[in-house]
């Protein structure tokens, strides 16, 4: 048992449950080192590349010294190379996968199924972990990653407990959760908000962090009438704070608890190391000790912008964001009394802590200022108590503007130098603070030379065996006893190591004097650091070979094997391009079947109303296909069964949803851009679970889907053609749990209490340029913000159809029935070549009635490349 502090508890029983891995960020050498010293159990970074926080990490050259580090520390290191791969860096990629396991590392953390079928093929023995941008939220979709390759997945943050306990209940791989720090508002692995409106994609590392802008409500095309002032930051959410639910988390079976904080310092990762070690530990223990309250107010302090359990204790609401500030806010102390002459009174809150001078405040005026205002603020020059229950402040030098200061504005504490001396030992150690248990087992016999087995506890792995180099002789005064041995051996102080177990076997009246038993115990130290330290031989092929392999052989012949199955389908076996519309609303339906498609997709906040819309599209001679939600939790089955019986192909959206469904209709399933296919074999591997057409990830540019749609069907002459791309859409820029709907339109906690504003009201978020992002629920209740413009593919149209691709799906939010007919028809006439792209590309400026954009499709001129050769 691991314990940092030197206590041990012998007489704990084991529980039948694992314990769960602490595992830390860290964004370079200082944070790994405080994440050792705290006690991790495991630390994750990245490298320069393939890493979803693109601004912090190790070189390639620095991960080999990186992994000795914490080898020689028992602590494993895990590396995130967790962002998409696009077909031009797939040789990149399986090289970086072959440095990464020569490295030594314990597992890599990968979103990209192409990663894991690369990593898989180069590193046998490496371990995968499947990271939340997988979008991964029931046990289907867990089954589905296993059966991939995939050793440990990081599920969705989320999940509340005790839907965390339905997936462990069903599933044999290996679970990891978050339990503290920033939350997304989106689902990990499905914002484009940064790819839309800035080509930075959240799914390559470049989050531009769109969420923590302020929004206005608007309701039925105007400014929300009742909305609060200080609500402006809609969609940013609090951080996670797990500290209270340790005993509940620990029983449910977790492979491992995430701290989030790859941009975090040094000191945010040693104090949340820390508490989260103590906490795991005692709730492994079986102690109940409630979490002290100081412990809470450092976390606070150290980084936050509001601590709690959000969806880890179920649905609620109106708790996850709060709106009135989108940075760290540290501790809440109480609220503005009046402005004297010589400072600020303030009237502190019941439970906040003392101030003093040197502190760092800030002064929230949520309230009353713009958000684009920089908020008061500074460091305390001294503290006074004019009356029980209020303090005065005073500020040196003229730090704050007492102008700009109102009664009533709230006062948080952003900075306490106490915290830097909390975390100092764990910064600045010059001996080993965390230390790893050993067990020693000797063997003295008189006349013979003395041994002695080191063993990590709990690691068979790691033992080495000294030797004297001297018989042992008689004892004339004092014998070697338990006693002596533990007080020699035990005097390992300046050691990453602590004395747990000692067994002696002693025959005779042995002796042996301090000097020997000092001199085995250093050799067994330097022998054990020497062996931890020692990366474990791994087979590693070579990358070129395996990535040429995988290309030349096995993408083809799964292309064979997919269009084999797809000449079954019915169909035209070898038609001309193709329009596809999907609509939301009955009247966008009525104007879609006037334009008379290849096919209707139907995608509707109410499941159960798209019964006789389908019957209608099937009447009109139109295929007709149902769109799935894009995430499914547990209890959510009843979905599947429901999509099941429309009878027609489903749009399927989560890769749970395609492991459910699969070999249980004889319907076709298309995948939808919500399975982040963006290379050429995470396409093939998705293929292989019998879909139909595929729609590429929005992180891909127009070129680059040009290219994909080469590498998955060869000859642009070729049939059938098996994707589908999105040549009119309003892009999905976020998509979340967090109801704004039952947030700041009612005073419920979930769909039971809120009234469903969202049925009542078209809703959008205003952003400060002045455009209005549409909102809609879906039938989970799960919130959609759409982009403002129309986000359409006329200007790579032309290189769309030269590189094969027939299938073309228009999707409509808030558009009108007039504006779905005009859009689709001028869409019809260019792909029957009766207008030019030019001019298709003008009339979609008129008619998209937010303005156009090429968004995610738009190809920097460095990022060109011919897609025809």
């Amino acid at each position: 048992m691991r314990d940092n502090e030197g206590v041990v508890n012998h007489l704990a029983p084991q529980p039948a449950f694992p314990k769960p891995e602490i595992k830390s960020p860290a964004g370079h050498w200082p944070q790994l080192h405080a994440a050792i010293e705290a006690g991790a159990d495991a630390v994750y970074f990245g490298l320069s590349h393939f890493t979803a926080r693109a601004k912090a990490g190790f070189t390639l050259a620095e991960l080999p010294e990186a992994m000795r580090t914490l080898r020689s520390r028992g602590v494993k290191g895990y590396i995130t190379f967790n962002t998409l791969i696009f077909d031009d860096e797939l040789l990149a990629a399986a090289r970086g996968l072959a440095a990464i396991a020569e490295a030594g590392a314990d597992a890599i953390i990968v979103q990209d199924w192409a990663a894991v079928a690369l990593a898989r093929k180069i590193a046998p023995q490496l371990q995968i972990h499947g990271s939340t941008q997988m979008s991964v939220t029931d046990a289907a979709g867990a089954n589905q990653a296993q059966e991939m390759g995939v050793d440990r997945l990081i599920l969705a943050r989320e999940l509340s407990l005790d839907e965390i306990g339905k997936v462990r209940a069903n599933t044999g791989v290996e679970l990891e959760i978050f339990c503290h720090g920033a939350l997304c508002v989106s689902y990990s692995g499905q914002c484009f908000s940064s790819e839309a409106w800035g080509g930075r994609s959240a799914n390559r590392g470049q989050c531009a962090q769109a969420c923590r802008l302020p929004y206005e409500l608007m309701v039925d095309g105007r400014l929300a009438a009742d909305a609060a002032a200080s609500d402006r930051y809609l969609l940013s959410p609090g951080d996670l704070y797990a500290l209270e639910q340790m005993p509940e988390i620990v029983q449910i079976g977790l492979s491992a608890l995430k701290i989030e904080g790859r941009y975090k310092d040094a000191e945010y990762v040693a104090l949340t190391t820390r508490a989260y070690r103590k906490a795991v530990d005692d709730a492994y223990a079986g102690l109940t000790t409630p979490v002290p309250v100081e412990t809470k107010l450092q976390l606070e302090q150290v980084y936050s912008r509001g601590l709690g359990p959000w969806f880890l204790t179920g649905t609620n609401h109106q708790t996850v964001v709060d709106g009135r500030a989108p940075r760290h806010r540290g501790v809440r102390i109480g609220n503005v009394v009046r402005i004297s002459q010589d400072g600020v009174v303030i009237a502190m809150d019941r439970q906040a802590p003392p101030l003093k001078a040197g502190d760092g405040i800030v002064f929230d005026a949520a309230d009353w200022r713009s958000p684009q205002e920089r908020e008061e603020g500074g460091r305390i020059y001294s503290v006074t108590e004019p009356r029980r229950g209020q303090v005065e402040l005073t500020f040196a030098n003229n730090a704050i503007d007492p102008s700009r200061i109102r009664t009533g504005d709230l006062i948080w504490r952003t900075d306490d130098p106490d915290i830097a001396r909390a975390a100092r030992p764990y910064l600045e150690a010059t001996v080993p603070v965390a230390r790893q248990d050993v067990d020693v087992r000797v063997v003295a016999h008189e006349g013979l030379p003395l041994t002695a087995i080191w063993n990590l506890t709990g690691d068979p792995n790691v033992s080495v065996t000294v030797q004297s180099d001297q018989p042992l002789g008689l004892a004339q005064s004092r014998a070697l006893s338990e006693e002596s041995l533990r007080e020699q051996l035990g005097r390992l102080g300046n050691t990453a190591y602590q004395l747990h177990d000692l067994q002696l076997e002693i025959l005779g009246a042995p002796f042996a004097p301090a000097s020997l038993l000092n001199q085995l115990r250093r050799t067994a130290v330097e022998r054990l650091i020497e062996l931890q330290a020692k990366p474990d031989v791994v087979e590693v092929r070579e990358p070129e070979s395996v990535l040429a392999g995988m290309l030349d052989s096995g993408l083809r012949s799964l292309a064979v094997a997919a269009r084999e199955e797809l000449t079954t389908l019915p169909g035209p076996s070898n038609p001309g391009p193709q329009l596809h519309l999907l609509v939301r609303t009955p009247e966008q339906l009525d104007a879609a079947i006037l334009v008379r498609p290849a096919s209707i997709t139907l995608d509707y906040l109410d499941l159960y109303g798209l019964r006789p819309s389908i019957a209608r599209v099937k009447a009109s001679g139109i295929e007709a296909r149902v769109a799935s939600p894009r995430v499914l939790k547990p209890g959510e089955e009843r979905i599947a069964d429901f999509l099941l019986r429309c009878d027609c192909p489903i749009l399927v959206r989560p890769a749970g949803l395609l492991e459910t469904l699969r070999g249980r209709t004889g319907q076709r399933l298309d995948g939808d851009f919500s399975l982040n296919a963006a290379n050429a074999i995470s396409a093939a591997m998705l293929f292989d679970k019998n879909i139909g057409r595929l729609t590429p990830t929005h992180d891909l540019n127009a070129a680059q889907i040009a290219q994909l749609a080469l590498a998955m069907d060869g000859p642009a002459d070729s049939e059938p053609r098996r994707m589908e791309a999105v040549a009119y859409q309003h892009l999905p820029v976020f998509h979340t749990e967090h109801c704004v709907f039952c947030r700041f339109m009612s005073k419920g906690t979930s769909y039971k209490d809120c009234g469903r504003p969202c049925e009542k009201h078209r809703v959008a978020l205003k952003d400060s340029s002045g455009l209005a992002h549409a909102l809609i629920a879906d039938v989970g209740c799960r919130n959609t913000v759409f982009g403002a413009e129309a986000q359409v593919a006329a200007a790579h149209m032309d290189t769309w159809i030269a590189s094969g691709i027939r299938h073309y799906r228009l999707e409509f939010v808030h558009e009108s029935a007039d504006a779905v007919k005009r859009i689709a028809t001028a869409f019809g006439e260019y792909l029957d070549r009766r207008i030019p792209q030019s001019e298709l590309r003008r009339r979609l400026q008129q008619l998209a009635p937010e303005g156009v954009t090429e968004g995610s499709l738009f190809v920097p001129e460095s990022a060109l490349f011919p897609v025809l050769q």
